[in-house]
């Protein structure tokens, strides 16, 4: 049966959900309303106001050779992170789906990364990765191997996406473990009756039946490289050497508060929501019905 609440009058609906409204016009769109307008004025020349140029802002950074690097690099980016965080997190899901002992330990340990800040994340890894004091990245350069994300463009690369893929796979492997209890035993124990083993019967099976989970996460892995590794990035590298590791967030941030480039930042700003959301709802409209055909 299905159960609904009436109300006899407008008035009390509107009483209950206004603080969620304010709430969200006052964080969410009041912001980003400040931003839209941000990105289409610039500083006067004596820094006294602000002056109305349009899209002058975005016309000058689609042409700027720089920040389309930075595009080019944040999409690599997002691409490893969400690829080694999500594949890590299936692989320790399967595992943890298993009847092993400590099955509650194991799952327990494995969600507490997902509690630590982004930038104690990044300070966990540099003394694990740092040339001169990290245990690995001695050890490395111990034994022949140079090993100096200072210097060297690639490691910095691959060492953001690790602190950041870590930081991640947590997340990741909750929806996991819970969208592999949620696949029938029946399923399972007929395929492994009808002789699927292993890898095929993982293949042709049990990732099928994970694809609503599986696109749910990619969508917020992509949202999380996208924005939320900031700390990470800025802690570890600074965006460096020279601007190898230098994200789109993280070129926001440089351009409006050290360079006090506000039109530029809030352009960017723009840009890049405008390309999550445009990258959402794409995954949304097409992937979305692959899950459920």
């Amino acid at each position: 049966m299905d159960r609904r609440t009436t109300f006899d009058g407008w008035l009390l609906p509107v009483l209950l959900v206004l603080p969620q409204l304010l709430l969200t016009g006052f964080f969410f769109y009041w912001p980003a309303g400040e931003a839209v307008w941000s990105s289409l004025t610039t500083q006067d020349a004596f820094g006294e106001g602000v002056v109305f140029v349009g899209l002058d802002n975005f016309a000058e950074l689609l042409s700027d050779p720089l920040y389309l690097d930075s595009v080019v690099r944040t999409i690599i980016f997002c691409l490893m992170v969400s690829a080694l965080a999500m594949g890590l997190a299936l692989a320790l899901a399967v595992f943890a789906d298993k009847e092993i002992r400590g099955k509650g330990l194991y799952r327990t340990l494995l969600i507490w990364p997902y509690a630590i800040a982004p930038a104690m994340s990044a300070v966990l890894f540099l003394f694990i990765l740092d040339p001169r004091v990290g245990l690995l990245g001695r050890w490395l350069n111990q034994h022949g191997l140079p090993w100096d994300y200072h210097l060297n463009g690639n490691q910095a690369l691959l060492m953001v996406v690790l602190a950041s893929a870590w930081k991640q796979v947590s997340y990741n492997f909750i929806f996991f473990v819970a969208g592999l209890q949620s696949i029938p035993r029946a399923v399972t124990e007929a395929a492994r009756m009808d002789g699927a083993k292993g890898w095929h019967r993982f293949r042709t099976i049990t990732f099928p039946l994970l694809a609503p989970t599986t696109f749910f996460l990619l969508v917020v892995n992509v949202v999380y490289a996208a924005f939320d590794t900031f700390g990470t990035i800025n802690a570890l590298t600074h965006g460096g050497p020279g601007k190898d590791t230098e994200t789109l967030v993280l070129k926001v941030f440089r351009d409006g508060v050290i360079n006090q480039d506000i039109g530029s930042s809030s352009a960017q700003s723009v840009i890049l929501m405008l390309g999550v959301i445009a990258i959402t709802a794409v995954q949304f409209r097409f992937m979305g019905k692959k899950v459920t055909e």
